[in-house]
């Protein structure tokens, strides 16, 4: 990849050398396809014969802002190129008032739950942004009504937990080995008469001192299990809790290049597979309240996909962020409309769920 230009190179950029990059990029994002000076002549808009452009765009490549993808091709946008499109030649729009209508319809008539809400968000989102629509749900902050642990094999169990709100969860969690039969039953007391009522967190702060006072009467299997177990349930992993829901990923194969690309599909795919990564990803919206944009090796879980991520995150009325929201797809999307798109929708999710009490 080419070295980031310094601010003062692009600096130096004249009104004509920002426009022909525009128009390439522009021309790019629709159609996938490099651009070519005698394409971009015809074009209209630059008013300046092949051989100026084709100047031009070889000082715009040797800024690196642009490449081409074989000898006799023209020249797209490289990563940094679209870097700097979106950070300084983009222009945003507010959504249509109908759009903003239909977003509205659709997920306000989604459903009870976190779950139908969140859901109608990730799908909405891969439809109107042609990517794959991506949502990670709250974090859970309901007390705990009631647990029990399952024996599922002979080194896993189904922990199930019952919230105030009436949620359930489920998580797997690995046995310790040599387990004693009555151990899952022990735990599972154990957990109902000491921290019944509280929250996950909650009850993770207190295991600590109540493990101690009480390993000694507790058999040591039990006792490894409900630390090992509190530790995951209190959001120390930092995914559990949360899950993330994804539509659309067909969505991804309609883009030439990555049809064209089978391996670069599959990694594609991979990455949407590494739920762990891509929440920890996700959460980097939780670090502003704007629309965050990741091209490409921008972040390590797509630099071999070369992917983009557009992520917002989603708030209380109180302006606490409890999840996130976006759109993956190629590093040609239409940043323009799925900026605003996921913006929008970030608003509409927070609103709804703060106003249904379902956030928590």
């Amino acid at each position: 990849m080419a070295n980031r230009p310094s601010p003062a190179d692009l600096s130096t950029l004249d009104a004509r050398a920002r426009e022909i990059f525009r128009e390439i990029v522009e021309s790019y994002l629709t159609t996938g396809e490099p651009v070519g000076s005698r394409t971009l002549s015809k074009l209209g808009g630059v008013g300046l014969s092949a051989a100026s452009i084709r100047n031009t765009m070889a000082d715009l490549a040797a800024l690196g802002l642009l490449e081409a993808p074989h000898a006799m091709a023209g020249r797209r946008p490289t990563q940094v190129g679209l870097r700097f499109f979106v950070d300084s030649l983009l222009q945003l729009g507010d959504l249509p008032d109908d759009e903003k209508r239909d977003i509205d319809a659709r997920i306000g008539t989604a459903g009870a739950s976190p779950q139908e809400v969140l859901g109608a968000a990730s799908e909405l989102l891969s439809g109107l942004a042609g990517g794959a629509g991506l949502v990670v749900t709250p974090e859970r902050e309901a007390p705990v009504r009631h647990a029990e642990i399952v024996p599922i094999g002979a080194d896993q169990a189904l922990l199930v937990l019952v919230f105030e709100d009436n949620q359930v969860e489920n998580r797997i969690l690995r046995l310790p080995p040599g387990m004693p039969p009555g151990a899952l039953t022990e735990a599972a007391n154990y957990l109902n008469a000491r921290f019944k009522g509280k929250t996950l967190a909650e009850a993770r702060v207190a295991a600590g001192d109540a493990l101690n006072r009480d390993r000694a009467a507790l058999d040591q299997a039990a006792a490894k299990l409900i630390e090992s177990g509190l530790v995951e349930w209190s959001g120390e992993d930092p995914t559990y809790g949360r899950s993330l829901i994804v539509r659309g990923r067909g969505n991804l194969l309609k883009d030439q290049q990555a049809v064209a690309d089978l391996e670069r599909a599959r990694q594609l795919f991979d990455d949407l597979e590494k739920t762990r990564e891509l929440i920890h990803v996700l959460d980097l919206a939780r670090e502003g309240d704007a629309v965050r944009v990741f091209i490409g090796s921008e972040n390590a879980l797509f630099s071999l996909s070369g992917s983009s991520l557009i992520v917002a995150p989603y708030m209380n009325a109180e302006r606490r962020v409890v999840g996130a929201l976006g759109v993956i797809g190629p590093t040609r999307l239409n940043y323009a409309r799925v900026i605003p798109v996921v913006d929008y929708t970030a608003r509409v999710v927070g609103r709804l769920l703060d106003a249904r009490g379902l956030e928590r």
